[in-house]
């Protein structure tokens, strides 16, 4: 069974889910593709959401109140990805982005071991159902700039900020958008 329920956070209202073995939805409510990644995972997990209480968003849900006030840097709670194997690697690329650092879509194409997959990549990137913790809002545009980000510009923006003020880095050996 996939359990469903909706939480408050400093950045709207989320949408949150998950099975015995993870977190599998962490997304923006009014996020325009979020009917589809459920639909995804629907099929994936063969199962439907159904709206209740799992052990696994309490620990969620202290790890996000923990990352908002600036205590946490990584997450482990567990995580439960429904994808296709590309997709899966493209997700697993970005929890290895360090708190407080950005990349570029090429730069993670090439870390994931394929220079030309940027448009996979950043495809991939787009179809995450799970914000903050699987972190897309790391990745940027080849020049800096803001782009592609599902629960909007402007959270991506205080994200990026967020962890800047929160990890003590000033720009030095890591590409930060340009404001």
């Amino acid at each position: 069974m996939i359990f469903f329920k909706h939480i408050d956070t400093p950045l709207g209202k989320m949408c949150i889910g998950a099975t015995d073995e993870g977190v599998c939805l962490f997304d923006f409510q009014y996020r325009k593709s979020i009917d589809s990644i459920m639909a995804r995972i629907e099929r994936l997990a063969c199962d439907k959401f159904s709206e209740g209480e799992h052990v696994h968003f309490q620990t969620a849900e202290k790890q996000m109140g923990e990352y908002f006030s600036g205590e946490r840097k990584e997450f482990d709670v567990p995580l439960c990805l429904f994808g296709t194997p590309f997709q899966k690697s493209v997700w697993n690329g970005l929890i290895q982005i360090p708190y407080g650092e950005t990349r570029s879509y090429k730069q993670q194409s090439v870390v994931l071991g394929n220079e030309k997959a940027i448009r996979a990549v950043a495809g991939a990137n787009g179809e995450n159902g799970i914000a903050i913790i699987v972190p897309c809002h790391r990745v940027i545009g080849d020049n800096g700039s803001l782009v592609g980000y599902g629960g909007g510009l402007q959270r991506k923006k205080w994200l990026l900020e967020h962890e800047r003020k929160y990890s003590g880095k000033t720009g030095q050996g890591s590409l930060f958008y340009t404001k």
